[in-house]
Protein backbone atom coordinates (compact mmCIF):
# COMPACT_ATOMS: atom_id res chain seq x y z
CA UNK A 1 0.00 0.00 0.00
CA UNK A 2 1.19 3.43 -0.55
CA UNK A 3 1.90 5.64 2.47
CA UNK A 4 2.64 9.07 2.78
CA UNK A 5 5.64 9.01 3.76
CA UNK A 6 7.15 7.58 0.30
CA UNK A 7 6.14 9.66 -1.72
CA UNK A 8 6.25 13.57 0.09
CA UNK A 9 9.88 13.25 0.74
CA UNK A 10 11.62 14.46 -2.21
CA UNK A 11 10.67 18.31 -3.47
CA UNK A 12 9.64 19.31 -6.92
CA UNK A 13 12.82 18.16 -9.45
CA UNK A 14 13.48 21.27 -10.86
CA UNK A 15 16.23 21.65 -13.89
CA UNK A 16 18.99 23.28 -12.13
CA UNK A 17 19.85 25.99 -14.20
CA UNK A 18 16.02 27.27 -13.89
CA UNK A 19 16.61 29.69 -11.37
CA UNK A 20 19.87 31.17 -13.21
CA UNK A 21 17.79 31.31 -16.44
CA UNK A 22 14.66 32.82 -14.56
CA UNK A 23 17.22 35.82 -13.13
CA UNK A 24 18.83 36.10 -16.91
CA UNK A 25 14.88 36.65 -17.98
CA UNK A 26 14.07 39.62 -15.38
CA UNK A 27 17.45 41.26 -16.57
CA UNK A 28 16.61 41.22 -20.03
CA UNK A 29 13.06 42.55 -19.32
CA UNK A 30 14.57 45.15 -16.51
CA UNK A 31 16.34 46.25 -19.39
CA UNK A 32 14.00 46.51 -22.39
CA UNK A 33 11.78 48.37 -19.50
CA UNK A 34 14.62 51.35 -18.94
CA UNK A 35 14.90 51.34 -22.44
CA UNK A 36 11.58 51.46 -23.39
CA UNK A 37 10.86 54.15 -20.46
CA UNK A 38 13.53 56.37 -21.62
CA UNK A 39 12.77 56.06 -25.17
CA UNK A 40 9.32 54.89 -25.94
CA UNK A 41 7.19 55.04 -23.34
CA UNK A 42 4.17 55.06 -25.23
CA UNK A 43 4.82 51.68 -26.17
CA UNK A 44 6.33 50.33 -23.09
CA UNK A 45 3.44 51.12 -20.95
CA UNK A 46 0.84 48.79 -22.32
CA UNK A 47 3.53 46.16 -23.00
CA UNK A 48 4.05 46.15 -19.01
CA UNK A 49 0.37 46.44 -18.47
CA UNK A 50 -0.12 42.74 -20.78
CA UNK A 51 2.26 41.16 -19.08
CA UNK A 52 1.22 42.48 -15.69
CA UNK A 53 -1.85 41.45 -15.80
CA UNK A 54 -1.13 38.30 -17.35
CA UNK A 55 1.16 36.98 -14.79
CA UNK A 56 -0.96 38.65 -11.86
CA UNK A 57 -4.04 36.27 -13.45
CA UNK A 58 -1.35 33.40 -12.87
CA UNK A 59 -0.67 34.20 -9.31
CA UNK A 60 -4.41 35.14 -8.27
CA UNK A 61 -5.73 31.50 -10.61
CA UNK A 62 -3.52 29.59 -8.41
CA UNK A 63 -4.90 30.49 -5.10
CA UNK A 64 -8.31 30.32 -6.79
CA UNK A 65 -7.76 26.70 -7.59
CA UNK A 66 -6.35 26.02 -4.21
CA UNK A 67 -9.47 27.51 -2.51
CA UNK A 68 -11.95 25.56 -4.72
CA UNK A 69 -10.08 22.68 -3.54
CA UNK A 70 -10.82 23.54 0.23
CA UNK A 71 -14.20 24.50 -0.54
CA UNK A 72 -14.87 21.26 -2.37
CA UNK A 73 -13.33 19.02 -0.16
CA UNK A 74 -11.87 17.49 -3.33
CA UNK A 75 -9.65 15.04 -2.05
CA UNK A 76 -7.96 14.22 -5.47
CA UNK A 77 -6.95 17.49 -5.82
CA UNK A 78 -4.44 17.41 -2.70
CA UNK A 79 -1.35 16.22 -4.84
CA UNK A 80 -1.32 18.99 -7.44
CA UNK A 81 -2.62 21.80 -4.82
CA UNK A 82 0.66 23.16 -4.15
CA UNK A 83 1.64 23.69 -7.68
CA UNK A 84 -1.33 26.54 -7.37
CA UNK A 85 0.27 27.29 -3.92
CA UNK A 86 3.35 27.97 -5.84
CA UNK A 87 1.63 30.64 -8.48
CA UNK A 88 0.06 33.06 -5.61
CA UNK A 89 3.52 33.18 -4.03
CA UNK A 90 4.38 35.63 -7.20
CA UNK A 91 1.68 37.78 -5.61
CA UNK A 92 4.00 40.38 -3.55
CA UNK A 93 6.15 40.75 -6.41
CA UNK A 94 2.82 41.56 -8.43
CA UNK A 95 1.70 44.13 -5.80
CA UNK A 96 5.40 45.56 -5.49
CA UNK A 97 4.87 46.02 -9.80
CA UNK A 98 0.96 46.96 -9.43
CA UNK A 99 2.46 50.33 -7.65
CA UNK A 100 5.12 50.70 -10.60
CA UNK A 101 2.46 50.55 -12.79
CA UNK A 102 -0.55 52.64 -11.12
CA UNK A 103 2.49 55.15 -9.59
CA UNK A 104 4.80 55.84 -12.80
CA UNK A 105 2.67 54.01 -15.98
CA UNK A 106 -0.81 54.88 -15.31
CA UNK A 107 -0.38 58.55 -16.83
CA UNK A 108 0.73 56.94 -19.91
CA UNK A 109 -2.63 54.43 -20.08
CA UNK A 110 -5.52 56.05 -18.92
CA UNK A 111 -7.08 59.09 -20.63
CA UNK A 112 -9.44 59.75 -17.82
CA UNK A 113 -6.48 60.47 -15.45
CA UNK A 114 -6.13 63.71 -18.04
CA UNK A 115 -7.70 66.64 -16.50
CA UNK A 116 -7.73 68.62 -19.72
CA UNK A 117 -9.73 65.06 -21.64
CA UNK A 118 -12.04 64.74 -18.77
CA UNK A 119 -12.86 68.59 -18.97
CA UNK A 120 -13.74 67.89 -22.10
CA UNK A 121 -15.71 64.89 -22.24
CA UNK A 122 -19.24 64.60 -19.96
CA UNK A 123 -19.25 61.10 -20.27
CA UNK A 124 -15.51 61.07 -18.27
CA UNK A 125 -17.04 63.72 -15.67
CA UNK A 126 -20.00 61.04 -15.19
CA UNK A 127 -17.71 58.55 -14.44
CA UNK A 128 -15.44 60.79 -11.91
CA UNK A 129 -16.90 59.45 -9.69
CA UNK A 130 -15.14 55.77 -9.90
CA UNK A 131 -12.69 56.38 -12.03
CA UNK A 132 -10.40 59.37 -10.57
CA UNK A 133 -6.48 59.07 -9.07
CA UNK A 134 -6.65 58.48 -5.05
CA UNK A 135 -9.90 55.99 -5.58
CA UNK A 136 -7.65 53.94 -8.32
CA UNK A 137 -4.92 53.93 -6.12
CA UNK A 138 -6.77 52.97 -3.03
CA UNK A 139 -8.65 49.81 -4.65
CA UNK A 140 -5.46 48.42 -6.12
CA UNK A 141 -4.13 48.42 -2.25
CA UNK A 142 -7.39 47.22 -1.05
CA UNK A 143 -7.10 44.73 -3.63
CA UNK A 144 -3.67 43.20 -3.14
CA UNK A 145 -3.86 43.85 0.48
CA UNK A 146 -7.09 41.35 0.81
CA UNK A 147 -5.34 38.70 -2.00
CA UNK A 148 -1.89 38.79 0.21
CA UNK A 149 -3.92 38.07 3.16
CA UNK A 150 -6.09 35.21 1.61
CA UNK A 151 -2.63 33.57 0.43
CA UNK A 152 -1.48 34.33 3.49
CA UNK A 153 -4.08 32.66 5.61
CA UNK A 154 -5.08 29.28 3.30
CA UNK A 155 -1.58 28.70 1.52
CA UNK A 156 0.07 29.30 5.35
CA UNK A 157 -2.08 26.73 6.76
CA UNK A 158 -1.35 24.37 3.98
CA UNK A 159 2.42 24.58 5.11
CA UNK A 160 1.80 24.76 8.55
CA UNK A 161 0.28 21.09 8.01
CA UNK A 162 3.08 19.91 6.82
CA UNK A 163 4.76 19.40 9.96
CA UNK A 164 2.80 20.24 13.06
CA UNK A 165 -0.12 17.48 11.17
CA UNK A 166 -2.88 19.18 13.03
CA UNK A 167 -6.60 18.59 10.69
CA UNK A 168 -7.89 21.50 12.30
CA UNK A 169 -5.94 23.42 9.43
CA UNK A 170 -7.72 21.79 6.98
CA UNK A 171 -11.11 22.85 8.03
CA UNK A 172 -9.93 26.41 9.19
CA UNK A 173 -8.85 26.51 5.70
CA UNK A 174 -12.29 26.15 4.24
CA UNK A 175 -13.45 28.93 6.34
CA UNK A 176 -10.79 30.92 4.65
CA UNK A 177 -11.25 29.83 1.17
CA UNK A 178 -15.30 30.51 1.29
CA UNK A 179 -14.54 34.10 2.43
CA UNK A 180 -11.54 34.77 -0.16
CA UNK A 181 -14.69 33.33 -3.00
CA UNK A 182 -16.75 35.60 -2.34
CA UNK A 183 -14.17 38.64 -1.99
CA UNK A 184 -12.50 37.61 -5.19
CA UNK A 185 -15.67 37.60 -7.15
CA UNK A 186 -16.06 41.06 -6.78
CA UNK A 187 -12.31 42.33 -6.23
CA UNK A 188 -10.91 40.29 -9.42
CA UNK A 189 -14.22 41.42 -11.52
CA UNK A 190 -13.30 45.26 -10.41
CA UNK A 191 -9.56 44.46 -11.07
CA UNK A 192 -9.90 43.53 -14.64
CA UNK A 193 -11.97 46.56 -15.08
CA UNK A 194 -9.75 48.79 -13.82
CA UNK A 195 -6.52 47.67 -15.20
CA UNK A 196 -7.98 46.77 -18.63
CA UNK A 197 -11.52 48.02 -19.44
CA UNK A 198 -10.86 51.55 -18.41
CA UNK A 199 -8.18 51.85 -20.95
CA UNK A 200 -11.63 52.81 -23.28
CA UNK A 201 -13.57 54.49 -20.57
CA UNK A 202 -16.76 55.30 -22.87
CA UNK A 203 -16.86 51.42 -23.42
CA UNK A 204 -17.92 49.00 -21.23
CA UNK A 205 -19.56 45.11 -21.07
CA UNK A 206 -21.10 43.87 -17.35
CA UNK A 207 -19.27 40.24 -18.22
CA UNK A 208 -15.99 41.89 -18.65
CA UNK A 209 -15.26 40.31 -15.59
CA UNK A 210 -16.07 37.01 -15.88
CA UNK A 211 -14.60 37.12 -19.41
CA UNK A 212 -11.33 37.93 -17.73
CA UNK A 213 -12.03 35.46 -15.25
CA UNK A 214 -12.27 32.22 -17.94
CA UNK A 215 -9.28 33.29 -19.74
CA UNK A 216 -7.66 32.83 -16.13
CA UNK A 217 -8.78 29.40 -15.52
CA UNK A 218 -7.56 28.28 -18.38
CA UNK A 219 -4.66 29.29 -18.17
CA UNK A 220 -4.02 28.25 -14.46
CA UNK A 221 -4.95 24.87 -15.67
CA UNK A 222 -2.46 25.02 -18.62
CA UNK A 223 -0.01 25.45 -16.47
CA UNK A 224 -0.73 23.35 -13.49
CA UNK A 225 -0.92 20.69 -16.98
CA UNK A 226 2.51 21.31 -17.66
CA UNK A 227 4.21 20.55 -14.17
CA UNK A 228 1.97 17.26 -14.03
CA UNK A 229 2.93 16.15 -17.55
CA UNK A 230 7.06 16.97 -16.19
CA UNK A 231 6.32 14.43 -13.66
CA UNK A 232 5.03 11.54 -15.73
CA UNK A 233 7.38 12.02 -18.54
CA UNK A 234 10.37 11.70 -16.03
CA UNK A 235 8.54 9.34 -13.89
CA UNK A 236 8.60 11.27 -10.61
CA UNK A 237 6.70 10.64 -7.96
CA UNK A 238 4.26 8.25 -9.47
CA UNK A 239 2.97 7.07 -6.85
CA UNK A 240 1.33 10.21 -5.73
CA UNK A 241 0.50 11.99 -9.50
CA UNK A 242 -0.11 9.93 -12.41
CA UNK A 243 -2.21 10.29 -15.62
CA UNK A 244 -5.42 10.19 -13.69
CA UNK A 245 -4.60 13.20 -12.26
CA UNK A 246 -3.57 14.99 -15.47
CA UNK A 247 -6.95 14.15 -16.94
CA UNK A 248 -8.66 15.95 -14.19
CA UNK A 249 -7.03 18.60 -14.90
CA UNK A 250 -7.40 18.78 -18.53
CA UNK A 251 -10.90 18.10 -17.98
CA UNK A 252 -11.17 21.51 -16.00
CA UNK A 253 -8.65 23.26 -18.80
CA UNK A 254 -11.26 21.77 -21.65
CA UNK A 255 -14.24 22.97 -19.26
CA UNK A 256 -12.66 26.62 -19.51
CA UNK A 257 -12.01 26.50 -22.94
CA UNK A 258 -15.76 26.16 -24.06
CA UNK A 259 -16.63 28.50 -20.91
CA UNK A 260 -14.05 31.22 -22.14
CA UNK A 261 -15.89 30.53 -25.55
CA UNK A 262 -19.31 30.86 -24.42
CA UNK A 263 -18.69 34.16 -23.02
CA UNK A 264 -16.34 35.91 -25.36
CA UNK A 265 -19.94 34.81 -27.75
CA UNK A 266 -22.52 36.19 -25.29
CA UNK A 267 -20.40 39.24 -25.31
CA UNK A 268 -19.92 39.52 -29.30
CA UNK A 269 -23.39 38.73 -29.57
CA UNK A 270 -24.94 41.53 -27.35
CA UNK A 271 -22.84 44.05 -28.67
CA UNK A 272 -23.68 42.97 -32.28
CA UNK A 273 -27.12 42.77 -32.27
CA UNK A 274 -28.00 46.05 -29.90
CA UNK A 275 -25.56 47.86 -32.14
CA UNK A 276 -25.40 50.46 -29.87
CA UNK A 277 -22.68 53.31 -30.48
CA UNK A 278 -20.54 53.51 -27.35
CA UNK A 279 -20.34 49.27 -27.57
CA UNK A 280 -19.57 48.62 -30.50
CA UNK A 281 -16.68 50.97 -30.88
CA UNK A 282 -14.89 47.80 -29.09
CA UNK A 283 -14.76 45.56 -31.93
CA UNK A 284 -14.75 48.00 -34.78
CA UNK A 285 -11.57 48.68 -33.07
CA UNK A 286 -10.64 45.24 -33.24
CA UNK A 287 -11.42 44.84 -36.31
CA UNK A 288 -9.29 46.38 -39.52
CA UNK A 289 -5.35 47.40 -39.35
CA UNK A 290 -4.32 44.01 -38.78
CA UNK A 291 -6.60 43.30 -35.82
CA UNK A 292 -8.99 41.34 -37.72
CA UNK A 293 -6.46 38.96 -37.92
CA UNK A 294 -5.64 38.38 -33.74
CA UNK A 295 -9.33 38.22 -33.16
CA UNK A 296 -10.07 35.43 -35.70
CA UNK A 297 -6.54 33.91 -34.15
CA UNK A 298 -8.01 34.03 -30.89
CA UNK A 299 -11.72 31.93 -32.07
CA UNK A 300 -9.53 29.50 -33.89
CA UNK A 301 -6.58 28.43 -31.46
CA UNK A 302 -8.11 29.66 -28.07
CA UNK A 303 -11.41 27.83 -29.09
CA UNK A 304 -11.48 25.45 -31.81
CA UNK A 305 -8.31 24.10 -31.56
CA UNK A 306 -7.87 23.17 -27.94
CA UNK A 307 -11.69 21.85 -28.07
CA UNK A 308 -10.78 19.87 -30.87
CA UNK A 309 -7.59 18.92 -29.25
CA UNK A 310 -8.39 17.71 -26.15
CA UNK A 311 -11.94 16.16 -26.67
CA UNK A 312 -10.93 12.57 -27.13
CA UNK A 313 -10.51 10.59 -23.90
CA UNK A 314 -6.94 9.66 -24.38
CA UNK A 315 -6.06 13.07 -25.40
CA UNK A 316 -6.39 14.24 -21.42
CA UNK A 317 -4.07 11.42 -20.51
CA UNK A 318 -1.55 11.98 -23.09
CA UNK A 319 1.01 14.04 -20.89
CA UNK A 320 3.14 15.33 -24.16
CA UNK A 321 -0.21 15.83 -26.19
CA UNK A 322 -1.67 17.68 -23.52
CA UNK A 323 1.45 19.85 -23.01
CA UNK A 324 1.05 20.66 -26.48
CA UNK A 325 -2.25 22.15 -26.29
CA UNK A 326 -1.68 23.95 -22.50
CA UNK A 327 1.35 25.83 -24.15
CA UNK A 328 -0.87 26.89 -27.31
CA UNK A 329 -3.37 28.17 -24.15
CA UNK A 330 -1.16 29.70 -22.54
CA UNK A 331 0.32 31.67 -25.82
CA UNK A 332 -3.34 32.84 -26.62
CA UNK A 333 -3.98 33.65 -23.15
CA UNK A 334 -1.40 36.69 -23.78
CA UNK A 335 -2.41 37.21 -27.22
CA UNK A 336 -5.99 37.16 -25.18
CA UNK A 337 -4.38 40.39 -23.17
CA UNK A 338 -2.93 41.95 -25.90
CA UNK A 339 -5.99 42.05 -27.61
CA UNK A 340 -7.63 44.09 -24.93
CA UNK A 341 -5.15 46.52 -24.24
CA UNK A 342 -3.30 47.40 -27.86
CA UNK A 343 -6.29 48.21 -30.04
CA UNK A 344 -7.08 51.26 -27.61
CA UNK A 345 -3.21 52.59 -28.32
CA UNK A 346 -2.79 51.27 -31.78
CA UNK A 347 -6.12 51.33 -33.25
CA UNK A 348 -5.31 51.99 -37.03
CA UNK A 349 -1.78 48.59 -36.92
CA UNK A 350 -1.07 46.09 -35.30
CA UNK A 351 2.35 46.48 -33.83
CA UNK A 352 4.46 43.76 -31.98
CA UNK A 353 7.93 44.01 -31.42
CA UNK A 354 11.56 43.85 -28.97
CA UNK A 355 9.74 45.65 -26.34
CA UNK A 356 6.83 43.07 -26.05
CA UNK A 357 9.14 40.34 -26.21
CA UNK A 358 11.52 42.09 -23.63
CA UNK A 359 9.19 43.11 -20.94
CA UNK A 360 7.15 39.71 -21.16
CA UNK A 361 10.45 37.95 -20.83
CA UNK A 362 11.35 39.68 -17.68
CA UNK A 363 7.80 39.13 -15.94
CA UNK A 364 8.37 35.43 -16.65
CA UNK A 365 11.59 35.44 -15.61
CA UNK A 366 10.30 36.95 -12.23
CA UNK A 367 7.09 34.85 -11.83
CA UNK A 368 9.50 31.64 -12.32
CA UNK A 369 12.19 32.69 -10.06
CA UNK A 370 8.97 32.87 -7.15
CA UNK A 371 7.33 29.55 -8.22
CA UNK A 372 10.06 27.62 -8.61
CA UNK A 373 11.61 29.34 -5.30
CA UNK A 374 8.21 27.59 -3.38
CA UNK A 375 8.97 24.56 -5.23
CA UNK A 376 12.50 23.69 -3.52
CA UNK A 377 11.85 25.41 -0.43
CA UNK A 378 8.34 23.01 0.50
CA UNK A 379 7.80 19.53 -0.21
CA UNK A 380 5.25 18.80 -2.85
CA UNK A 381 2.87 16.87 -1.71
CA UNK A 382 1.65 18.13 1.90
CA UNK A 383 2.44 15.25 3.96
CA UNK A 384 0.13 15.13 6.48
CA UNK A 385 -2.83 16.51 4.33
CA UNK A 386 -6.00 14.47 6.26
CA UNK A 387 -7.41 13.70 2.57
CA UNK A 388 -4.25 13.18 1.15
CA UNK A 389 -4.90 9.23 0.93
CA UNK A 390 -7.57 9.94 -1.84
CA UNK A 391 -5.31 11.35 -3.85
CA UNK A 392 -3.09 8.68 -3.81
CA UNK A 393 -5.36 5.86 -4.77
CA UNK A 394 -7.40 8.24 -7.03
CA UNK A 395 -8.09 6.43 -10.02
CA UNK A 396 -10.76 7.68 -13.17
Amino acid sequence: TTTAKTVTAAKYPLPGALQIASLVLIVIGLATFIAGVTQNPGRIWPSYLTSFFYFTTLALGGLFFAAILHVTKAGWGVTVRRFSEAYSSFMPVAFVLGLVLVFLGADHLYIWLNPETVAKDALLQAKQAYLNRPFFIVRTILFFGLWLLFGYMIVGKSLKQDDSGDENLTHSALGWSIAFLMVFALSYSLFSIDTLMSLHPHWFSTIFGVYCFAGMFQSTMAFTVLFIAHLIRTDQMKDAINVNHLHDVSKLMFAFTVFYAYIAFSQFMLIWYANVPEETSFFLHRGHGGWMAVSMSLLVFKFIVPFLALLPRWAKRTPAHASAVAILILIMQYVDNFWLVYPNFFEGHLVFGVYEVGVFLGFLGAFLFMVTRFLKKYPVIPPKDPRLHEALHHHI
